[in-house]
């Protein structure tokens, strides 16, 4: 059975680097206090970190000297990934919602399809108006016009148009996006 051969451990993947592992010999250093103790090298720097009983943390490594701080390395990252995990929480990602209809389209359904309409645009996501043609309708393509031009106007005070009505083979198509 081969043993991990004795010597430095292995280096973190994930996180900021600490103590032994920060590569530049010299650091500009802040204390626990938050006060600015200026640069000096790396190794003094961990020894006053360790006479407080904390670790040198790099808080910001593109720096000129790299920033370090006297931080508990557990807690730091603890925090850290705990930010994270509140910001991608709060993230809204935006779906496109497809309405379909049809250019014959009687008031009620439509007054329904557009009451969605209404409900997708407040939630925060883009809708796609389809209008399908069949068989003799697709000869009468101002139909279709009309009924999505009605809708643009039905909804201009809560929606934008992003994509204009276009022909794509059998059917027409609009994306609406919320102001």
């Amino acid at each position: 059975m081969m043993r991990r051969p004795l010597g430095q451990p292995p280096m973190p993947l994930n996180g900021p680097r600490y103590n032994e592992f920060i590569q530049s010999p010299k650091v500009r250093v802040i204390d626990e206090n938050g006060e600015n103790l200026g640069v000096m090298y790396t190794r003094e720097a961990m020894e006053q970190a360790a006479e407080v009983g904390l670790d040198l943390v790099e808080v910001s490594p593109n720096a000129d000297p790299p920033v370090a701080k006297f931080l508990d390395v557990g807690k730091f990252k603890y925090e850290s990934q705990k930010k994270a995990n509140l910001a991608r929480k709060s993230q809204k990602t935006q779906e496109i919602k497809e309405i379909k209809m049809r250019p014959n389209i009687d008031d009620h359904d439509y007054d329904t399809k557009m009451k969605k309409v209404h409900e997708f645009i407040e939630e925060g996501d883009k809708v796609k108006i389809t209008l399908r043609f069949r068989g003799r309708e697709l000869a009468h393509g101002q139909l279709g016009m009309q009924v999505l031009q009605r809708v643009q106007a039905d909804i201009a005070e809560v929606a934008k148009v992003e994509q204009h009505p276009r022909m794509e083979g059998r059917q027409m198509l609009m994306v609406l996006a919320p102001k």
